[in-house]
């Protein structure tokens, strides 16, 4: 009876070998175990008319569908694709609004830098610049890279697009983390008091670091999700 029970669960048994092996968006995972399940019930249904028995015919849609490592590798990069994307975008419209809502903040709260009792020297507004820099210009190489992405998609392998979009996401979140280490360094060095000026803009600062965090994360999952493609 349990033998029974076994083979007469062919396909549920790959799909969820198959679910094990993916890594990505639990909602375009899900969708894809659908839709996997719902080709082999067609299938199945199909060797069924043929006159199969049950077993049979959950054995032949199976193997007719392709082996567990072959199927999984190809929804892998997919999901790899999609999730590369996805932090791609983030980074492309999250960054300029943090940077521009920052700016409008300090000049409310706070007020040009002449306004802010001594004039900082000149190397700390190259890194203040240079930190301005960093999220633009790590905005926009996100943007190109969504963008080229798009026409190189039917020429290269999804498995190599997706390794490189999570390279460039890892790339961005650590070129913004590190211009921000930077401008508190050297806020600290020139004047710790500054630091500590305003409350909001703390909290501005506090919000800022969750976002850089939260988007740490995101390309992170991003490099897991295409590192793991065989």
């Amino acid at each position: 009876m349990g033998a029974d029970v076994m083979e007469t669960d062919v396909i549920d048994r790959y799909v969820t070998d198959l679910g094990s092996r993916l890594q990505g968006s639990r909602k375009q995972v899900r969708d894809l175990l659908t839709e996997t399940r719902d080709s082999l019930a067609d299938a199945t249904e199909a060797h069924l008319d043929r006159g199969l028995t049950e077993k049979e015919a959950q054995k032949r849609a199976v193997e007719e569908f392709g082996p567990v490592r072959e199927i999984a590798n190809e929804y892998q990069a997919e999901l790899a694709i999609a999730y590369g994307t996805r932090t791609l975008i983030w980074l492309a419209i999250i960054l300029p609004l943090m940077h521009m809502a920052w700016e409008y903040g300090r000049m409310l709260l706070v007020g040009p830098w002449q306004d802010f009792g001594t004039m900082p020297p000149s190397w700390y507004l190259v890194i203040a610049k240079a930190n301005d820099l960093t999220s633009g210009a790590a905005s926009g190489v996100a943007l190109v890279a969504l963008i080229l992405g798009r026409f190189v998609a039917r020429r290269y392998d999804t498995r190599l697009l997706a390794r490189i979009g999570a390279g460039i996401a890892i790339a961005a979140v650590c070129a913004v983390l590190l211009g921000n280490l930077s401008i508190i360094v050297a806020t600290a060095h020139f004047d710790t008091s500054r630091l500590v000026q305003s409350l909001p803009m703390l909290l501005g600062s506090l919000v800022t670091w969750i976002v850089i965090i939260r988007l740490g994360l995101l390309a992170r999952r991003c490099l897991s999700c295409a590192t793991i493609v065989a």
